[in-house]
Order: C-alpha cells, then sequence, then structure tokens
C-alpha cells in the first residue's frame, strides 16, 4: 500500500463507484470507503439480501478485496429501503423527508466529517466525495490539511436550470417531470459550497466540464475521464429486413430531460415503420402527456440489469436524446452489447462516439434531427449493423478497469 492513502465516501454505490473503488484498492491508495450497505460473500447485508423481501442489498456487492478498509453506515439507508417499500412517502419526501435519500447523503458525509476529524487515519493525504455528499467532510479536510478530491456525476446544477427552463417554457404540459427544480436554495448553495472546498474535480465527460463554466466562483482544476463500458457481448444478430419495423429502445427515467417527448414526437410519423420500447420509471404521477404518450407503444417499468442486458440485443437502436446529462450508462451499456445508440450533444456521446461509424450524435432538443436520422435508417439495415459492430468494438477497447487506473492514476498525482 502506498504511504498516502485516500479516504473515499459514497451512499450508495454503483457502477463507476465499483470501478473507482477497485482501481484504488489496486494502486494502493485506498486507505478507507464509507456506505451505508455493503455486501460481501457471507456478510449480514450477503445473507439478507438472499431473502426476497431485501433482493436490493445484492445491488450493493462489492470485490472482496475493498472489504478491509469499508466501514458501513447502514441504519439510515435501511430504513430509507423499507420506507420505500412501505409507501411511507412522508418519510422519503425529497430533502425533507427523515429517510430521504438527501437525509442519507447528509448523514454519511457528517459521520465522514467526524472521521476525518477524530479517527485514526495517520496516512490520509485526501477525501474523494460525490456532489451532495461532500461539504462537511471537505470542510472537515480542509481543517486537516487533506485534499478534497470531488467527483460531479452530472453537469453543474446553474447550468441544468438554464437549459431545462427553456424546455419547461416551450413544453409546459411536460414541466412536471423536470423535478430538478424541487430543490431547494440551500440544497443548491450546499453544492456551490462543495465546489468552492474542492482542491480538484473529476468528471466524466466533457460535456459536464463545459457545464461548470457557469459556476460564479474560481474552480478548482477539472480531469474529465470518461466511465469504462461492461463486459461486450458479441453474439447479437442484426435484423436486415427492411421490412420490418425499425426497434428503438429508450431507457431512462420518463423526464423531459431525458428528452423522452421529443422521441415519441418523432416517431409518430413513421407508424408500422418503428417500434417503440420504452423502459423507465415515471418521474411525475401527473403528466397526462407522458401517460398519453405511453398507451401507444411498448412500456416497461423496471426490468433487472441482465433484462436490460438481454433487451439491448433485441433492438436494433437505443436512442437516447438527453437535453442534460453527465454521461448516460446506459450509452455504453447499449454499445457493449453491440446495440449502436443515437445520443445527443449534452451527453458523454461526443466523448464516445464519431457521428455515422460507431453511433449518431443529433442535437439536443431537435425532433426534427431525429425524424431525418430515422428517415435514412429504416432502409438501410446495413448501416445499423455496420454500426453496431464498431460500437462493439469501441466498447471492447475501454473496459472499467481502465477507468479505475486512469482516475488512481490522476489522485496518485496529486496526493505525492
Amino acid at each position: 500500500m502506498s504511504d498516502k492513502t485516500i479516504i473515499f465516501s459514497h451512499p450508495t454505490g454503483n457502477a463507476n463507484v465499483r470501478a473507482a473503488l477497485n482501481g484504488m484498492a489496486e494502486a494502493g491508495i485506498l486507505g478507507r470507503f464509507y456506505t451505508s450497505i455493503a455486501c460481501y460473500p457471507g456478510n449480514a447485508f450477503d445473507r439478507l439480501g438472499r431473502v426476497k423481501a431485501f433482493s436490493e442489498f445484492r445491488k450493493r456487492s462489492f470485490e472482496s478485496q475493498l472489504q478491509p478498509m469499508t466501514r458501513t453506515l447502514p441504519l439510515r439507508e435501511l430504513l430509507r429501503l423499507v420506507s420505500s417499500r412501505a409507501g411511507f412517502k412522508s418519510l422519503i419526501k425529497h430533502e425533507t423527508g427523515m429517510f430521504s435519500i438527501d437525509a442519507v447523503y447528509r448523514s454519511m458525509d457528517l459521520h465522514v466529517a467526524d472521521q476525518v476529524r477524530n479517527g485514526d487515519l495517520k496516512n490520509a493525504a485526501a477525501v474523494y466525495a460525490y456532489e451532495d455528499g461532500a461539504a462537511s467532510s471537505f470542510q472537515a479536510s480542509k481543517i486537516k490539511g487533506l485534499k478534497c478530491l470531488y467527483d460531479l456525476p452530472i453537469g453543474y446544477w446553474r447550468s441544468a436550470r438554464k437549459f431545462l427552463a427553456m424546455e419547461r417554457e416551450h413544453r409546459p404540459e411536460w414541466a412536471s417531470t423536470l423535478t430538478g427544480f424541487l430543490d431547494s436554495d440551500t440544497k443548491l448553495a450546499r453544492k456551490d459550497e462543495e465546489l468552492r472546498l474542492a482542491d480538484h474535480i473529476f468528471v466524466a465527460s466533457s460535456f459536464t466540464a463545459e457545464t461548470l463554466k457557469e459556476y460564479p466562483g474560481k474552480l478548482a482544476p477539472v480531469s474529465i475521464i470518461p466511465y469504462g463500458f461492461p463486459d461486450i457481448n458479441p453474439g447479437k444478430t442484426y435484423n436486415m429486413d427492411q421490412n420490418t419495423p425499425l426497434k428503438l429502445l429508450f431507457i431512462g427515467g420518463l423526464s423531459q430531460r431525458k428528452g423522452i417527448a421529443n422521441i415519441f414526437e418523432a416517431v409518430q410519423g413513421f407508424g408500422r415503420h418503428v417500434e417503440l420500447t420504452v423502459v423507465g420509471h415515471k418521474t411525475a404521477n401527473d403528466c397526462p402527456a407522458l401517460d398519453a404518450a405511453l398507451s401507444k407503444h411498448t412500456w416497461i417499468p423496471s426490468l433487472p440489469h441482465s433484462g436490460i442486458l438481454k433487451l439491448m440485443r433485441e433492438q436494433d437502436i437505443l436512442i437516447f436524446p438527453s437535453l442534460f446529462e453527465g454521461f448516460g450508462l446506459v450509452i455504453t451499456e447499449a454499445m457493449s452489447q453491440g446495440t449502436p445508440v443515437i445520443t445527443t450533444d449534452r451527453t458523454a456521446g461526443p466523448d464516445l462516439i464519431e457521428h455515422g461509424r460507431n453511433g449518431w450524435l443529433i442535437e439536443a432538443g431537435s425532433t426534427k434531427a431525429i425524424q431525418e436520422l430515422l428517415e435514412k435508417l429504416i432502409p438501410d439495415r446495413k448501416q445499423v449493423e455496420t454500426v453496431g459492430k464498431a460500437a462493439l468494438e469501441t466498447a471492447g477497447k475501454r473496459p472499467w478497469d481502465r477507468y479505475g487506473m486512469e482516475l488512481s492514476d490522476a489522485i496518485k498525482g496529486l496526493i505525492n
């Protein structure tokens, strides 16, 4: 292990967090990993995860090499999961709920701050924390002389409001799905405080980096390190019969932030030539425009991850016309299955895709751009196959461990 180590904090964990942790552990710079629930073979969470009611725990599995460094703070997250399943909406209400996701993040941040102030972490050189869970731990780190390394997984909030305010005005019938406007002034000020305290900022796309230009103060240096791709699956069969519908797939939260209205508008003129499948939860239950659109297409509220990958292989194209996205993991997932992607210039698309070669890039918010591209692809299934195979090749060149390695190398350069 390196003489200097990292205190790493994330309340829930996901694919990019796991890759980051694995990279740091292999580089010998991971000192502590703080999270809410962590499954390791045979531990209490792993055993509970075998019970159907607690199967959610199995999604919090980490590599065994991380177990000695892991410290958990499970109670509030456990109660959030129970409250959500039981339908106790007031307890998980955005920001104010006692067991809301915001409360989970704040609780973890305060706990890490306390450990920084009082813990026996002699080799710690920096704290690595994520948006909404870094302010208190960064404040404590400044007092202790530790570097503050900040991970911003989605674009900066001022930029988001700038883009989406225009969309809300243009499509008032979809406004209720734009939930980012629910954040309080206190929460937004906390985001700005995290950025102010950061000594270095890590983002996964050029678009996210670009959004930080809206920050009103002086920013720390920004590193762009794109996420990795899942293991590739070369078994996809391409449908070459142009007399059958072009199968389009959308996966994500059903919000106009993801450009879902543009998809519905674009496909309605193609009739039987296009078949649209939508996978995702509603972000609002009071959007008649969304309900009406979903009734005309195949809608699947949720699928396990293995089911998502299988469905991707069965579709011709993933369409992800997001208006504001820090990365868009569905892009890399689809490409890893050989399914080509249509996405916008406000995702990680420009970092991963060369238009017309291994995917397609369109202008965000443009229904016309989707329509014009579909008009070309419906009769040209050979192009879909060629681009899909190129997408698979791209995915094979950047596995998740490469992201972890690049991130760890960058961190080592900052703490040594």
